[in-house]
């Protein structure tokens, strides 16, 4: 996307976004499918939950993400042009399907009236990107889900060609099918965007798995993509100790997680994108909005090694509203990113 370097962003409100050289800045997308084709008082409230409506109700739908494209798009640092790249995690299946976590939403795509709406709301979400530049980022967890439900995501059933007959009449009515379905309507509706299913690492562990997860993947249609999301973890590590589970860093497990990320890549043949980066780091006193954790601190200081494992993107954010943020980190991610661009970067090509 015209970019050389190992590419750093973050989801962070508007100040932050403007106070560093930031690649990517990525929003995320939950809560519901459109039920309504307008967000008018007349949808009687049930498009509150849905992003097309995350705005001034009196616009047509999609304005939110429309908003994010051209603030990203026209970012500036110091005064200077200096475009970022608009990213956006969807995740609306969980929701969307009003179901529970787990199996039951990996059922729920094997329900042609839903999956159809779901399809519907992600086509609708591409032709409100229509032309423009974006990461889009598919369903974090959900593929895990899969995982878990079976090795072999072509024995999912989905009911893929009947659900959306005009953009996947082709396909496989299975866990695959809908995988690729989704990748094929990015190439169809947003050219220029670019695709990518989401790897868990949670299910197995990361050590000695980033071959079966890889294989899994492929299996999956993900070699149809761009790229393969990963995520180092959902809470900071203060966190964590306050609910008395580890889930610091060491040089040991860092190194791990690393190496399983790159035995995804290389088996997949893409690159991956590190996403949802925890922000604490030692200064914080370990409360709401301010837990430690070094994984902020670890990975700028080895960026060598992770791009040596084919992580072209490293994206930070709270996976709570409880968590750590770019905006009460103190700072940190600010500073750390201004000398990383000062420094001229980590190219991705060696």
């Amino acid at each position: 996307m015209g970019r050389s370097n190992l590419l750093i962003g973050a989801q962070m409100e508007d100040a932050t976004a403007a106070a560093a050289p930031f690649d990517v800045r990525y929003r995320y997308l939950a809560g519901g499918i459109r039920d309504a084709g307008s967000c008018s008082s007349s949808c009687d409230g049930s498009c509150g939950s849905w992003w097309g409506c995350w705005q001034d109700t009196s616009k047509a739908p999609g304005q939110y993400i429309l908003s994010h494209i051209q603030t990203t798009g026209s970012a500036t640092w110091q005064g200077k042009a200096r475009a970022q790249i608009p990213a956006i995690t969807y995740y609306e299946l969980l929701h969307g399907s009003k179901t529970s976590e787990g199996a039951a939403e990996v059922a729920a795509i094997n329900d042609a009236a839903f999956l159809a709406r779901y399809l519907d709301d992600w086509r609708f979400l591409l032709q409100t990107l229509g032309s423009s530049q974006a990461l889009l980022h598919v369903e974090p967890d959900f593929w895990g889900f899969v995982r878990q439900s079976n090795s072999n995501p072509q024995l999912i059933p989905a009911k893929v060609s009947s659900a959306n007959p005009t953009d996947c009449a082709s396909q496989a009515n299975t866990a695959t099918g809908l995988a690729r379905c989704m990748i094929a309507m990015v190439r169809k509706y947003a050219p220029n965007a670019k695709v990518g299913l989401h790897a868990s690492p949670w299910l197995s562990g990361t050590s000695g798995d980033g071959i079966a997860t890889g294989n899994f993947m492929v299996a999956l249609g993900a070699a149809d993509g761009d790229f393969v999301v990963t995520d180092p973890s959902d809470r900071d590590a203060g966190y964590y100790d306050s609910i008395g589970q580890n889930r610091w860093w060491t040089d040991t497990s860092a190194a791990a997680y690393l190496a399983w990320s790159q035995a995804v890549a290389d088996t997949l043949g893409k690159p991956t994108v590190m996403w949802q980066i925890p922000l604490g780091n030692a200064s914080q006193t370990n409360n709401a909005n301010h837990w430690k954790d070094n994984r902020v601190d670890y990975l700028f200081s080895h960026l060598t090694e992770v791009r040596n494992a084919k992580v072209v993107a490293l994206l930070f954010g709270a996976g709570d509203s409880n968590q750590t943020t770019p905006e009460s980190d103190g700072g940190n991610l600010i500073s750390k990113t201004t000398s990383y661009w000062q420094a001229g970067g980590t190219p991705l090509c060696q």
